[in-house]
């Protein structure tokens, strides 16, 4: 997660309420809710890649950027299945939060980039040295990243992927987000977005960025309701 006031996350957590729209109410109070039980656990475990992956979750301190979101497992099953080449290539993942989506990705072969916010990048970085074996942390690179700011740290359109998992929910983050979108990918990257489609703004961010790029499904998950967007810079069409 990414651009987010964790603060404020701690307290409480959008839910759907049986017989009402989504509501905001005191997380601690409600950790018998289905969905959010889970958030308050200390860790989580997953087996990706022939690996078992063992992720430290926070939500007290962290909030959303702590725990693990069913739009990261569902894009982990999704790398795992082999429909993108991820061996020997070039990734970076946005907005990670725990680091489960670049984790897997290094254990599938990438050369993996694993971003956050600097107030989160510490707690990420403690998972990716608990769950890579030291030959793969030697080519993962964890950092800090604030959509929009700073990009020239990073080596423009340098990247074959570029993944983010539940990153689109913040409108006031969506410019930044598809700033740093257009930065760092070029024609040949491929952009694999995990999301759920919870309002009409997260329709909009999906039109937005088919301004630049094109956008569609590969997958979609029901029991999670998490569908993925696959996004290309669009090509420049030469003067004849």
């Amino acid at each position: 997660m990414n651009n987010c006031v964790c603060f404020c996350c701690a307290v409480y957590a959008w839910v759907l309420v049986e017989g009402a729209d989504m509501a905001l109410v005191p997380y601690e109070n409600h950790t018998s809710l289905p969905g959010l039980s889970k958030l308050h656990e200390p860790s989580a475990t997953f087996h990706f890649a022939k690996h078992k992956i063992h992720i430290r979750q926070d939500w007290k301190r962290l909030g959303v950027a702590a725990v693990v979101w069913d739009a990261a497992v569902v894009l982990c099953t999704f790398l795992e299945l082999g429909s993108i080449a991820l061996e020997g290539s070039s990734a970076v993942e946005l907005g990670a939060g725990t680091g489960l989506v670049g984790i897997v990705a290094a254990l599938l072969g990438a050369k993996v980039t694993i971003t956050d916010r600097e107030p989160a990048v510490e707690f990420l970085e403690s998972n990716v040295q608990a769950n890579l074996p030291l030959d793969f942390q030697a080519r993962t690179k964890v950092t800090e990243l604030t959509w929009g700011e700073s990009l020239d740290r990073f080596e423009r359109g340098s990247y074959d992927l570029v993944l983010g998992a539940d990153i689109v929910y913040l409108e006031e983050t969506f410019s930044d987000l598809l700033k740093t979108l257009e930065y760092l990918s070029s024609e040949r990257t491929v952009i694999l977005l995990s999301c759920r489609i919870r309002y009409e703004r997260d329709q909009d961010f999906l039109k937005m960025l088919q301004q630049g790029f094109t956008v569609e499904e590969v997958h979609y998950e029901p029991e999670r309701d998490v569908y993925i967007y696959k996004a290309q810079k669009r090509r420049v069409k030469e003067d004849l």
